[in-house]
């Protein structure tokens, strides 16, 4: 049937050009961006998803940085013991020489005004020595860690360092007589000790941070990988679609003319 009123074969034909050319702008914003989701009208579960994996990495990341930072600061501080247990053997050479008699009042004096630096270079070790303007010893801090989900935290407190606290004598002059150095010398083996076992609980916090710096690692590949599924468009299949929708495109449009043709025809029957 002729009809000047309506063009079914028209409005097929332009709806149809419709549908395809949308569905090409979308190819090549997908080409574009390398994204096939851009906006939740692609595919709002799609889209949710790599968000939440999104701020999982985000999280995890933060998290490793802030591991980093404890390493650095852990590291700092065993740098610091490093040199006190310098001093302490040092002071132990001091104690054995003042513990054997025959010395004279000089030389016993100048043993004891060495030891004395020592415990003074010890005290400024302990109350200087700072990580990003933080003061290392006798901090108390933590290493925050997160998935976005769940937290965690790893302890990285320092004990407080001082010659005091090593259980050295600071008061009186205990290498002024080889009593008193001998009994002297005994405290600073201790404090060698305790110093070499604070390393160690330093070293085995360090260890514990860079394994979970390397679980974080490997947790940020994998999100990422599930993300990159999730949200990249696949552009070999984008580029099919593409050129299957221009040639559509291009099809459409001539049928469109065709059908505006027939309208054409219409008036021809009434010349």
């Amino acid at each position: 049937m002729l009809s000047i009123l309506n063009s079914v074969s028209s409005l097929q034909a332009e709806n149809a050009l419709a549908n395809t050319t949308t569905a090409l702008n979308k190819n090549l914003q997908q080409l574009s961006t390398g994204l096939r989701i851009n906006s939740g009208a692609d595919d709002a579960a799609g889209l949710s998803i790599a968000n939440g994996l999104q701020a999982n990495i985000a999280a995890i990341n933060q998290s490793s940085q802030n591991a980093s930072e404890g390493v650095g600061m852990l590291q700092t501080a065993d740098g610091a013991l490093s040199q006190v247990t310098t001093l302490l053997n040092r002071a132990i050479t001091l104690a054995t020489e003042a513990s054997n008699g025959g010395l004279s009042a000089t030389q016993a004096t100048a043993l004891q005004t060495e030891y004395a630096s020592i415990q003074a270079e010890i005290d400024n070790i302990g109350t200087s020595t700072d990580f990003n303007g933080t003061a290392v010893f006798g901090s108390s801090g933590s290493v925050f860690e997160s998935d976005g989900t769940t937290t965690s935290t790893i302890s990285d407190a320092v004990a407080a360092l001082s010659a005091s606290g090593l259980g050295l004598t600071t008061k009186g002059t205990p290498l002024s007589t080889t009593a008193g150095a001998t009994a002297e010398l005994a405290l600073i083996d201790t404090a060698v000790s305790t110093v070499a076992a604070d390393r160690g609980t330093i070293g085995a916090t360090v260890n514990q941070l860079t394994a979970s710096q390397s679980v974080e690692g490997a947790a940020v590949t994998n999100l990422t990988s599930a993300e990159d599924s999730i949200q990249n468009a696949d552009i070999g299949q984008v580029v099919a679609q593409m050129t299957q929708n221009s040639v559509l495109e291009q099809t459409g449009m001539a049928a469109l003319s065709q059908s505006n043709q027939i309208q054409q025809n219409v008036l021809k029957l009434l010349q």
